[in-house]
Protein backbone atom coordinates (compact mmCIF):
# COMPACT_ATOMS: atom_id res chain seq x y z
CA UNK A 1 0.00 0.00 0.00
CA UNK A 2 1.20 3.36 -0.75
CA UNK A 3 2.36 5.78 2.27
CA UNK A 4 -0.85 7.81 2.10
CA UNK A 5 -2.95 4.40 2.79
CA UNK A 6 -0.84 3.47 5.40
CA UNK A 7 -1.04 7.05 6.84
CA UNK A 8 -4.86 6.89 6.84
CA UNK A 9 -5.34 3.02 8.09
CA UNK A 10 -2.55 2.94 10.61
CA UNK A 11 -4.94 4.82 13.23
CA UNK A 12 -7.72 2.41 12.81
CA UNK A 13 -6.28 -1.27 13.16
CA UNK A 14 -7.18 -3.31 16.30
CA UNK A 15 -4.70 -2.41 19.22
CA UNK A 16 -2.88 -5.41 19.81
CA UNK A 17 -3.15 -6.93 23.27
CA UNK A 18 0.09 -6.99 24.06
CA UNK A 19 0.29 -3.20 23.69
CA UNK A 20 -2.43 -2.96 26.41
CA UNK A 21 -0.86 -4.95 28.97
CA UNK A 22 -2.87 -8.11 28.16
CA UNK A 23 -0.28 -10.25 27.56
CA UNK A 24 0.94 -12.24 24.21
CA UNK A 25 4.42 -11.05 22.83
CA UNK A 26 4.67 -8.55 19.63
CA UNK A 27 4.32 -9.39 15.84
CA UNK A 28 7.70 -10.60 14.42
CA UNK A 29 6.35 -8.38 11.51
CA UNK A 30 5.55 -4.70 10.74
CA UNK A 31 1.34 -4.98 10.22
CA UNK A 32 1.96 -3.01 6.92
CA UNK A 33 3.85 -6.00 5.94
CA UNK A 34 1.63 -8.86 6.33
CA UNK A 35 -1.25 -6.54 5.37
CA UNK A 36 0.28 -6.25 1.77
CA UNK A 37 1.07 -9.81 1.79
CA UNK A 38 -2.65 -10.80 2.12
CA UNK A 39 -3.26 -8.15 0.14
CA UNK A 40 -1.26 -9.51 -2.54
CA UNK A 41 -2.47 -12.90 -2.62
CA UNK A 42 -5.85 -11.41 -3.03
CA UNK A 43 -5.15 -10.06 -6.04
CA UNK A 44 -3.48 -12.35 -7.01
CA UNK A 45 -5.29 -14.88 -6.43
CA UNK A 46 -2.31 -17.28 -5.58
CA UNK A 47 -2.20 -20.23 -2.59
CA UNK A 48 -0.78 -19.58 0.49
CA UNK A 49 2.22 -21.46 -0.65
CA UNK A 50 3.49 -19.05 -3.45
CA UNK A 51 3.72 -16.16 -1.49
CA UNK A 52 7.26 -14.28 -3.50
CA UNK A 53 9.75 -14.22 -1.02
CA UNK A 54 9.68 -10.71 -0.83
CA UNK A 55 6.84 -10.59 2.11
CA UNK A 56 7.16 -12.37 5.19
CA UNK A 57 6.72 -16.73 4.96
CA UNK A 58 3.52 -17.85 4.01
CA UNK A 59 2.79 -19.23 7.46
CA UNK A 60 3.18 -16.45 9.74
CA UNK A 61 1.00 -14.18 7.02
CA UNK A 62 -1.67 -17.16 7.43
CA UNK A 63 -1.58 -17.19 11.20
CA UNK A 64 -1.99 -13.49 11.30
CA UNK A 65 -4.64 -13.44 8.86
CA UNK A 66 -6.38 -16.65 10.49
CA UNK A 67 -6.03 -14.67 14.25
CA UNK A 68 -7.84 -11.62 12.87
CA UNK A 69 -10.85 -13.66 11.54
CA UNK A 70 -11.18 -15.94 14.60
CA UNK A 71 -11.52 -12.77 16.63
CA UNK A 72 -13.47 -11.10 14.54
CA UNK A 73 -11.04 -7.98 13.62
CA UNK A 74 -11.23 -8.27 10.21
CA UNK A 75 -14.99 -6.87 10.40
CA UNK A 76 -13.58 -4.46 13.20
CA UNK A 77 -11.10 -3.14 10.91
CA UNK A 78 -13.42 -2.93 7.81
CA UNK A 79 -16.45 -1.42 10.05
CA UNK A 80 -14.13 1.57 11.35
CA UNK A 81 -13.09 2.06 7.76
CA UNK A 82 -16.39 2.05 6.19
CA UNK A 83 -17.63 4.80 8.91
CA UNK A 84 -14.48 6.75 8.19
CA UNK A 85 -15.09 6.78 4.40
CA UNK A 86 -19.19 7.48 5.28
CA UNK A 87 -17.82 10.57 7.02
CA UNK A 88 -15.69 11.92 4.61
CA UNK A 89 -17.96 11.83 1.83
CA UNK A 90 -20.67 14.24 3.98
CA UNK A 91 -22.58 11.47 5.67
CA UNK A 92 -23.03 9.93 9.15
CA UNK A 93 -20.74 6.87 10.40
CA UNK A 94 -23.69 4.59 11.03
CA UNK A 95 -25.70 4.30 8.18
CA UNK A 96 -29.67 4.47 7.95
CA UNK A 97 -30.97 2.89 4.74
CA UNK A 98 -29.46 -0.06 2.80
CA UNK A 99 -29.75 -2.31 -0.45
CA UNK A 100 -29.71 -6.26 -0.64
CA UNK A 101 -29.37 -8.23 -3.52
CA UNK A 102 -27.61 -11.35 -4.25
CA UNK A 103 -25.01 -12.60 -7.22
CA UNK A 104 -24.77 -16.72 -8.04
CA UNK A 105 -20.77 -17.73 -9.13
CA UNK A 106 -19.84 -20.83 -10.45
CA UNK A 107 -17.90 -23.04 -8.11
CA UNK A 108 -14.43 -24.14 -8.68
CA UNK A 109 -13.42 -28.04 -8.73
CA UNK A 110 -12.45 -27.52 -4.90
CA UNK A 111 -15.61 -26.98 -3.63
CA UNK A 112 -17.44 -29.93 -1.79
CA UNK A 113 -20.20 -30.79 -3.79
CA UNK A 114 -22.48 -30.54 -0.28
CA UNK A 115 -22.12 -26.85 -0.58
CA UNK A 116 -22.69 -25.75 -3.76
CA UNK A 117 -26.46 -26.29 -5.89
CA UNK A 118 -28.10 -25.35 -9.05
CA UNK A 119 -29.59 -21.53 -9.64
CA UNK A 120 -32.12 -22.84 -12.12
CA UNK A 121 -33.18 -18.48 -12.94
CA UNK A 122 -29.63 -17.87 -13.38
CA UNK A 123 -28.12 -21.52 -14.64
CA UNK A 124 -25.07 -21.11 -12.76
CA UNK A 125 -24.24 -23.85 -10.55
CA UNK A 126 -22.21 -23.39 -7.01
CA UNK A 127 -22.73 -20.56 -4.64
CA UNK A 128 -24.63 -17.27 -4.04
CA UNK A 129 -23.18 -13.99 -2.37
CA UNK A 130 -25.89 -12.88 -0.42
CA UNK A 131 -24.74 -8.68 0.78
CA UNK A 132 -26.63 -5.68 2.27
CA UNK A 133 -25.00 -2.44 1.26
CA UNK A 134 -25.15 1.15 2.46
CA UNK A 135 -26.35 4.01 0.20
CA UNK A 136 -22.89 4.66 -0.94
CA UNK A 137 -22.44 0.86 -1.97
CA UNK A 138 -20.16 -0.16 1.30
CA UNK A 139 -20.62 -3.57 2.82
CA UNK A 140 -22.27 -3.99 5.81
CA UNK A 141 -23.56 -7.35 6.03
CA UNK A 142 -22.25 -10.20 4.20
CA UNK A 143 -23.50 -14.26 3.83
CA UNK A 144 -22.78 -17.06 1.56
CA UNK A 145 -24.90 -20.13 0.88
CA UNK A 146 -25.61 -22.86 -1.78
CA UNK A 147 -26.55 -21.25 -5.33
CA UNK A 148 -30.37 -23.43 -4.93
CA UNK A 149 -30.64 -21.34 -1.93
CA UNK A 150 -33.61 -18.77 -2.18
CA UNK A 151 -33.36 -15.01 -2.58
CA UNK A 152 -36.12 -14.63 0.27
CA UNK A 153 -34.93 -17.87 2.48
CA UNK A 154 -30.65 -16.61 2.78
CA UNK A 155 -32.55 -13.22 3.19
CA UNK A 156 -34.45 -13.47 6.69
CA UNK A 157 -31.08 -14.24 8.42
CA UNK A 158 -29.40 -11.49 6.38
CA UNK A 159 -31.54 -9.01 7.25
CA UNK A 160 -31.86 -10.20 10.99
CA UNK A 161 -28.37 -9.73 11.68
CA UNK A 162 -28.13 -6.28 9.92
CA UNK A 163 -30.91 -5.09 12.40
CA UNK A 164 -28.80 -6.80 15.33
CA UNK A 165 -25.75 -5.00 13.98
CA UNK A 166 -26.98 -1.55 12.42
CA UNK A 167 -30.01 -0.26 14.70
CA UNK A 168 -30.45 3.02 12.66
CA UNK A 169 -30.83 1.74 9.49
CA UNK A 170 -34.70 1.46 8.72
CA UNK A 171 -35.34 1.23 4.91
CA UNK A 172 -34.01 -1.59 2.85
CA UNK A 173 -34.16 -1.56 -1.09
CA UNK A 174 -34.83 -4.94 -2.86
CA UNK A 175 -35.59 -6.13 -6.38
CA UNK A 176 -38.66 -8.32 -7.34
CA UNK A 177 -37.01 -11.59 -6.16
CA UNK A 178 -37.45 -10.37 -2.40
CA UNK A 179 -41.05 -9.53 -2.71
CA UNK A 180 -43.78 -12.02 -0.99
CA UNK A 181 -44.54 -12.73 2.53
CA UNK A 182 -40.76 -11.63 3.54
CA UNK A 183 -42.08 -7.67 3.48
CA UNK A 184 -44.87 -8.29 5.67
CA UNK A 185 -42.49 -10.38 8.07
CA UNK A 186 -39.75 -7.75 7.81
CA UNK A 187 -42.13 -5.13 8.98
CA UNK A 188 -43.90 -7.38 12.02
CA UNK A 189 -40.78 -8.92 13.25
CA UNK A 190 -37.69 -6.09 12.61
CA UNK A 191 -39.61 -3.02 12.43
CA UNK A 192 -37.72 -2.56 8.98
CA UNK A 193 -39.21 -1.24 5.60
CA UNK A 194 -38.21 -3.82 2.80
CA UNK A 195 -39.15 -1.12 -0.13
CA UNK A 196 -38.94 -3.36 -3.75
CA UNK A 197 -38.09 -1.41 -6.40
CA UNK A 198 -39.13 -3.11 -10.10
CA UNK A 199 -38.94 -2.61 -13.65
CA UNK A 200 -42.41 -0.64 -14.86
CA UNK A 201 -44.36 -2.52 -18.05
CA UNK A 202 -42.96 0.24 -20.59
CA UNK A 203 -39.17 -0.54 -19.52
CA UNK A 204 -37.52 -2.61 -22.71
CA UNK A 205 -33.57 -3.56 -22.35
CA UNK A 206 -31.11 -2.63 -19.96
CA UNK A 207 -32.29 0.15 -17.52
CA UNK A 208 -30.82 1.92 -14.41
CA UNK A 209 -32.98 1.23 -11.71
CA UNK A 210 -33.04 3.55 -8.66
CA UNK A 211 -31.34 2.56 -5.23
CA UNK A 212 -31.11 -0.74 -7.29
CA UNK A 213 -27.60 0.09 -9.20
CA UNK A 214 -25.91 1.19 -6.03
CA UNK A 215 -25.79 -3.00 -5.18
CA UNK A 216 -25.18 -4.05 -8.60
CA UNK A 217 -21.85 -1.59 -8.63
CA UNK A 218 -20.89 -3.26 -5.31
CA UNK A 219 -20.81 -6.93 -7.00
CA UNK A 220 -18.69 -5.48 -10.02
CA UNK A 221 -16.31 -3.47 -7.87
CA UNK A 222 -15.64 -6.94 -6.06
CA UNK A 223 -14.93 -8.43 -9.33
CA UNK A 224 -12.72 -5.71 -10.44
CA UNK A 225 -10.78 -5.46 -7.40
CA UNK A 226 -8.90 -8.92 -7.21
CA UNK A 227 -9.18 -12.22 -8.64
CA UNK A 228 -9.69 -14.10 -6.06
CA UNK A 229 -13.17 -15.55 -6.24
CA UNK A 230 -13.50 -16.10 -2.62
CA UNK A 231 -17.25 -17.50 -2.49
CA UNK A 232 -15.76 -20.20 -5.25
CA UNK A 233 -12.90 -20.66 -4.20
CA UNK A 234 -12.26 -21.15 -0.35
CA UNK A 235 -14.09 -23.26 1.83
CA UNK A 236 -14.67 -22.25 5.03
CA UNK A 237 -17.46 -19.64 5.52
CA UNK A 238 -15.24 -17.48 7.40
CA UNK A 239 -12.60 -17.17 5.06
CA UNK A 240 -14.90 -16.68 2.24
CA UNK A 241 -16.86 -13.93 4.47
CA UNK A 242 -13.21 -12.59 5.54
CA UNK A 243 -11.87 -12.03 1.70
CA UNK A 244 -14.99 -9.78 0.64
CA UNK A 245 -13.75 -7.51 3.95
CA UNK A 246 -10.43 -7.78 2.77
CA UNK A 247 -11.26 -6.61 -0.51
CA UNK A 248 -13.51 -3.86 0.64
CA UNK A 249 -10.81 -2.74 3.00
CA UNK A 250 -8.61 -2.46 -0.10
CA UNK A 251 -11.47 0.11 -2.05
CA UNK A 252 -11.96 2.08 1.51
CA UNK A 253 -8.06 2.91 1.76
CA UNK A 254 -8.00 3.93 -1.65
CA UNK A 255 -11.31 6.18 -1.07
CA UNK A 256 -9.93 7.85 1.89
CA UNK A 257 -6.59 8.95 0.00
CA UNK A 258 -8.08 9.52 -3.17
CA UNK A 259 -10.40 12.63 -4.52
CA UNK A 260 -13.28 14.07 -1.83
CA UNK A 261 -16.51 12.98 -3.23
CA UNK A 262 -15.31 11.12 -6.17
CA UNK A 263 -17.45 7.85 -5.44
CA UNK A 264 -15.06 5.62 -6.99
CA UNK A 265 -11.82 3.98 -6.51
CA UNK A 266 -8.82 5.56 -7.45
CA UNK A 267 -7.51 3.50 -10.07
CA UNK A 268 -4.18 2.99 -10.92
CA UNK A 269 -2.48 4.98 -14.05
CA UNK A 270 -3.23 3.69 -16.99
CA UNK A 271 0.28 2.11 -17.73
CA UNK A 272 -0.31 -0.11 -14.68
CA UNK A 273 -1.85 -3.48 -14.00
CA UNK A 274 -4.91 -2.76 -11.39
CA UNK A 275 -3.34 -5.46 -9.03
CA UNK A 276 -4.44 -4.12 -5.66
CA UNK A 277 -6.77 -1.03 -5.47
CA UNK A 278 -15.06 -0.61 -1.71
CA UNK A 279 -19.03 -1.03 1.43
Amino acid sequence: MSDAEWAAIRPLLPVPAWLQGRGGQPEGYCHRQLLDAIRYLVAGGISWRAMPADFPCWGRVYAFFRRWREHGLITEFHDRLRGRVREREGREAQPTAGIIDAQSVKAAASVPSVSRGWDGGKKVGGRKRHIVTDCLGLLLVVAVTAANIGDRDAAVGLLTRLRRLHRDITLVWADGGYTGGLVDWCRHKLALTLQVVKRTDDMEGFMVLPRRWVVERTFAWLMWLCSRKGAALVRLLGSRVGWKAIRNVHEKEQRLTGPRGSGQPARPPAETAPTDSFG
